[in-house]
């Protein structure tokens, strides 16, 4: 569990620069540069990504069972990521609703998938991890809505086109993880 805990840590902490250390960060930026300042920012993510990966294969190996959810938990989780991957394709997809309304969709889909894994699953290593990418990104979403407001950012308008292709965007990377993907790269097939 060490593992897990350090790279959350790591990861986590590097994606929490700006919310709890914004004017440390803007000096970071202004003295290394923007180019020196991603590649630092991204050694840090990766590293922690793969503490991520790693220590949640080593804790899945010495399972604590927390609390055995109903099945029916499982499948509503299902509607729960298939939202959150609408919300990471609003992130990028222009003109769209979604984007225009939250500001921050990819913050609200990780929260929305976060918040499903822990309905469906009940191990101290699932709490651990979805536990800690939902308090992130619910801290993170209120910081970036807070700054939106005191620098006046208004997003694009949405249009109805960008709505298509935001749903369904989402849908396919969804369903390609979903039935293929996700037993692949994680050991578990939620679709069968």
């Amino acid at each position: 569990m060490f593992w897990l805990v350090a790279g959350l840590v790591l990861f986590l902490g590097a994606h929490s620069v700006r919310i709890v250390a914004s004017d440390w960060r803007d000096r970071q930026l202004t003295r290394l540069g923007d180019t020196r300042w991603k590649a630092l920012y991204s050694l840090i993510s990766i590293a922690g990504f793969v503490l991520i990966v790693w220590g949640f294969g080593q804790a899945r190996l010495q399972p604590v069972l927390l609390y055995v959810p109903p099945l029916w938990l499982r499948h509503l989780n299902a509607l729960f990521t298939l939202l959150a991957f609408i919300l990471v394709a609003a992130a990028y997809v222009p003109h769209n609703h979604v984007k225009a309304k939250l500001g921050h969709p990819m913050l609200a889909g990780v929260k929305t998938w976060a918040f499903g894994h822990l309905l469906a699953t009940g191990m101290l290593h699932d709490v651990v991890l979805f536990g800690g990418f939902l308090l992130w990104a619910v801290v993170d979403f209120v910081s970036a809505r807070r700054r939106d407001r005191a620098a006046g950012v208004v997003y694009p308008a949405g249009a109805v086109r960008g709505d298509l292709i935001t749903v369904l965007a989402g849908a396919v990377a969804w369903a390609v993880f979903a039935f293929w993907l996700h037993g692949w790269l994680i050991g578990v097939k939620p679709m069968g």
